[in-house]
């Protein structure tokens, strides 16, 4: 495993493009396209102000950069580096903009969600979508880009309409059973949108592309309800994290429960193995100690290292009892993620802010759990095989697979906390990322 020199970053803006070649950051109101294997800078553009949003187009030809407090977005070419593109909303604001899938439309959200417009880059026309809602997740594209769906409220009453994406005409429009629609997501094969209510209501629907109600799901009815979900890749299965820290996966068949997983604070079951972190004073060769040639020797020297050592079961995770009389209560499955094999699904109680659970999805059973000395920042699962990186604010970085899993300590000086990480589309490499900096991961091919 190699590690590159950190660069200087901010607002954690930092993207590999689409098709893997390039790495994208900012640093202020800079652009730095670099090459993704040798890390030389390709491009360098500058921004009328600070940077607040990056989005690589599709086709890895262009760059979006949104500066919400100016309501501006400028668009970079890297083929042609001299042409770019300023967007101005003007009085009406910017609060969110992103490409359509095609790369080649872009579409802008107004302050109080007035509007969206959807700007052309070729033909420099310009469309509206009226009545979009302030909510979670208010636009999805299907994975294939040729249709979006946007949630909307109008006279008190949510809706969603369905756009073909390659005149923007309107396919459907109808209203939702939802009290406070707070998020859609299609699956990926384009053929269901979920739709789900706020946390006051458990409710998720599941729609078709013609807008009929395929299914309605609702586990219960008083507490809090739906805080996250996730399609698996193959569309089989929607994962629903609630509230009262269980995950209930719905199949694609009769979209009824098949399972419920709970996220108790004892692991008890001996088919279960618990990894748990631990951290190790190395000790010191004095020999080393009388001249010491560099500062980076001595701090490795001195720095504490981990390992992971496995638990005999039961097992007693480390639970936090939320403050009830507080708003958005460290409660409930807050993260999930399938991996791209659809064998396995990740998820983080966030009562049990240092645990990320595996589950074994062929035998719907819970395969492992990692226990670390820090909350849980980010995991994200390798995009061709089933291995999960996780990172905890601190300057290891974690990999998990079917095979054990280990603790990796990012190198050099200073303290380079760990707070988000992505994965190269190839699988090679990790795209690692703190507030003030970033390195790349490279994995060699023989723990590929």
């Amino acid at each position: 495993m190699n590690f590159s020199e950190l660069f200087k970053l901010s607002g954690l803006l930092g993207r590999f493009s689409p098709d893997g070649k390039c790495l994208a950051s900012c640093v202020q109101h800079r652009v730095v396209v670099r090459d993704a294997s040798s890390l030389q800078i390709r491009q360098l553009y500058t921004c009328l102000d600070q940077v607040q949003y990056i989005e690589w187009s599709s086709d890895s030809l262009f760059i979006l950069c949104a500066m919400y407090k100016r309501g501006v977005v400028q668009v970079w070419s890297l083929e042609q580096p001299d042409w770019h593109c300023k967007i101005d909303e003007g009085s009406a604001g910017l609060v969110a903009s992103c490409w359509s899938p095609d790369g080649r439309h872009i579409l802008n959200t107004t302050e109080f969600h007035l509007r969206i417009t959807v700007w052309s880059l070729c033909t420099k026309s310009v469309s509206y979508i009226k009545y979009p809602k302030a909510c979670h997740q208010g636009v999805a594209f299907t994975k294939d880009g040729r249709y979006m769906a946007v949630a909307e409220r109008r006279d008190c009453k949510d809706f969603i309409s369905i756009f073909v994406c390659s005149n923007w005409q309107l396919l459907r429009h109808f209203d939702t059973e939802t009290q406070d629609l707070f998020g859609i997501e299609w699956a990926p094969n384009g053929c269901v949108l979920a739709a789900w209510d706020t946390c006051l209501e458990y409710k998720v629907l599941l729609y078709s592309l013609d807008g009929r109600l395929l299914s309605s799901y609702r586990a219960y009815e008083w507490p809090l309800g739906v805080k996250s979900i996730a399609w698996s890749p193959s569309s089989q299965f929607l994962a629903i994290g609630s509230f009262d820290e269980k995950v209930r996966i719905l199949n694609h068949v009769t979209w009824k429960m098949i399972t419920e997983l709970d996220h108790p604070a004892t692991v008890a079951s001996k088919k279960t193995i618990v990894y748990k972190e631990v951290e190790k004073s190395p000790t010191v060769d004095t020999e080393r100690l009388s001249f010491p040639s560099t500062r980076a020797l001595a701090s490795s020297l001195f720095s504490t290292q981990s390992k992971y050592d496995i638990s005999q079961v039961p097992v007693s995770l480390q639970y936090i009892k939320p403050v009830a009389d507080r708003a958005n209560p460290k409660v409930g499955v807050g993260m999930l993620a399938f991996s791209a094999d659809n064998c396995f699904l990740a998820t983080k109680n966030d009562n049990i802010p240092n645990a990320v659970w595996i589950w074994d999805i062929r035998k719907l059973k819970l395969s492992v759990v990692l226990e670390q000395l820090c909350t849980i920042q980010c995991f994200q699962w390798d995009p061709r095989q089933p291995r999960l990186a996780v990172c905890t604010g601190s300057s290891r970085v974690y990999l998990w697979s079917p095979a054990g899993c280990v603790v990796v300590q990012v190198p050099g000086e200073g303290d380079f906390q760990i707070v988000s990480l992505s994965w190269h589309s190839s699988g090679d490499s990790i795209l690692l990322l703190s507030k003030d900096n970033f390195c790349v991961c490279y994995l060699e091919r023989e723990e590929v």
